[in-house]
């Protein structure tokens, strides 16, 4: 079973950067789907980018589009979300998630798609 742990949120100013880690073990997931979900207290989970590990496909909401990569580093066992022009509606818990297999573009911002999640990161953006 892939154990999924984040790390590198943390407190910044509107527009800053951060540079979020999700680090798999014990095993690279090859053919999996990759996603990274956020959720604030009271708020619906929302998906928010996703890399398909074999081939590198990635899909991203229009809300962070242009301002958030997604990326892998396969030797290191782990997924990248760069955030750049943070905002504060940025506020949230970040979370990866796991799939083993590919799910297809939007389909990847539907976190029941998902079937194993790690703690999270917190992103506190101040205006």
């Amino acid at each position: 079973q892939v154990q999924l742990v984040e790390s590198g949120g943390g407190s910044v100013q509107a527009g800053g950067s951060l540079r979020l880690s999700c680090a798999a073990s014990p095993y690279t997931p090859s053919c999996y789907t990759m996603g990274w979900f956020r959720q604030a207290p009271g708020k619906e989970r929302e998906g928010v980018a996703s890399i398909y590990t074999t081939g590198g496909n990635t899909y991203y909401s229009d809300s962070v589009k242009g301002r958030l990569t997604i990326s892998q580093d396969n030797a290191k066992n782990t997924v990248y979300l760069q955030m750049n022009g943070l905002k504060h509606d940025d506020t949230d818990m970040y979370c990866c998630a796991s799939y083993p297999g590919r799910i297809l573009d939007s389909l990847t911002m539907n976190e029941a798609r998902y079937n194993r999640w790690g703690q999270g990161t917190q992103v506190t953006v101040s205006s």
